[in-house]
C-alpha cells in the first residue's frame, strides 16, 4: 500500500462539510477571489460544474474513469491529494507552538514558554514558505511535471482559478496578512533566507511532506525551499496591493462570519491553525476537477 494513498476522490468530495470553520472562513474572504469559488461536495454535481455535461449516463461514465485514474497505483492524484492533507495535519503543532508563545508573552511567569516554543513571526513563516512548496508540489503532481518545476508553479499562477485561486488568497491572508503584518513578503523571506537545516528539519510540515522535496539532502531542499518562496514573492506582493489588503481589513472580514472579540486577535491565528483545513477542503475540490477533466 502507498504511503501517499488517501479516501477515494468522490468521497473525498461528497463528505466536504457545507457549514464549519473552515467554510465560513472561505466564504468571508471570498471577496478577495470573487466568482472563483463554490463550496460544491458531491461529486456529480463537480462532474457537471466542470465539463458541462449533464446527461446521467455521461456522467456516470465520467465517474467510473475518474475513480479509476485516481486509485490507479502510484497515482498522482493522490499524491497531491496527500500533500494537501498533510499541510493541516501539521497546523495543530504550529498552533500550539504559537498559543504557548502568546501565553509566555503576556504572562510573566510562564514567560519560559517563550524560550521553549519558536517565536511565532519565525515560524509562521516558515510555515508559510513549505505551504507554498506544498502547493507547487501538488501542481507539478496533478500536471506531470517533474517535481522541481519551480518556474512553471510561478508561471501559474497569474492563471489560477476556482479552488486554486481562493487556496491562494487564503494563504497571503490567513497565513500571511495576519500573523506577520503587511510587510509578510519581506519579513517571511528575512527568516527563511536566514533558516538552517535544522530549523527545517523541526518543522512540523517538512517532517510531513519533506520526503517529497526535491534535493538529495537537507541542504538541498532548504535551498529549494527558499527559492521557491523567493519565485513566488512577487505574486503575493501583487496580489495583496492590488486588492489593498492589510491584517486589518482581512481581520474586519472574518470577524463577519467568525466570532472573536478585538481583544482575542493575538490568538487569531493560531485558532485558525487548529480549527480550519482550509488546503485540504479547496484541495479536494482542486483534485476533484483535475481529474473529472482528465477523465472527461
Amino acid at each position: 500500500m502507498s504511503m501517499f494513498q488517501t479516501d477515494p476522490i468522490d468521497s473525498l468530495v461528497n463528505n466536504l462539510p457545507q457549514q464549519n470553520v473552515t467554510t465560513y472562513m472561505l466564504k468571508a474572504l471570498d471577496y478577495l477571489a470573487p466568482g472563483e469559488w463554490t463550496n460544491t461536495n458531491n461529486f456529480d454535481a463537480l462532474i457537471t460544474e466542470t465539463t458541462g455535461i449533464s446527461d446521467a449516463g455521461r456522467v456516470a461514465v465520467i465517474r467510473t474513469r475518474a475513480l479509476e485514474r485516481y486509485n490507479a497505483e502510484d497515482s498522482h492524484y493522490q499524491k497531491a491529494m496527500w500533500l494537501y492533507q498533510a499541510v493541516d495535519l501539521s497546523d495543530t503543532a504550529l498552533a500550539a507552538a504559537a498559543l504557548a508563545n502568546k501565553v509566555g508573552e503576556q504572562i510573566q511567569f510562564l514567560s519560559i514558554l517563550t524560550k521553549l516554543t519558536p517565536k511565532a513571526d519565525v515560524s509562521q513563516s516558515i510555515d508559510l514558505g513549505l505551504k507554498l512548496v506544498a502547493e507547487a508540489l501538488a501542481y507539478s503532481q496533478l500536471k506531470g511535471l517533474k517535481a522541481d518545476s519551480v518556474g512553471d508553479f510561478v508561471g501559474s499562477l497569474a492563471d489560477y482559478g476556482q479552488a486554486n485561486l481562493m487556496r491562494m488568497a487564503t494563504l497571503v491572508a490567513v497565513d500571511g496578512l495576519i500573523p506577520l503584518g503587511p510587510d509578510f513578503v519581506a519579513k517571511a523571506g528575512e527568516a527563511i533566507g536566514g533558516l538552517n537545516t535544522s530549523g527545517l528539519r523541526n518543522n512540523a510540515i517538512f517532517q510531513r511532506i519533506g520526503n517529497l522535496i526535491p534535493g538529495d539532502d537537507e541542504g538541498a531542499q532548504l535551498g529549494f525551499v527558499q527559492n521557491t518562496f523567493a519565485s513566488a514573492s512577487s505574486w503575493m506582493q501583487d496580489f495583496r496591493a492590488k486588492r489593498n489588503l492589510t491584517p486589518e481589513n482581512i481581520r474586519r472580514s472574518l470577524q463577519s462570519a467568525i466570532a472573536f472579540t478585538d481583544d482575542k486577535l493575538d490568538y487569531l491565528s493560531a485558532f485558525l491553525d487548529a480549527t480550519t483545513n482550509y488546503y485540504t477542503h479547496t484541495g479536494v475540490q482542486t483534485v476533484a476537477r483535475q481529474v473529472i477533466g482528465d477523465s472527461a
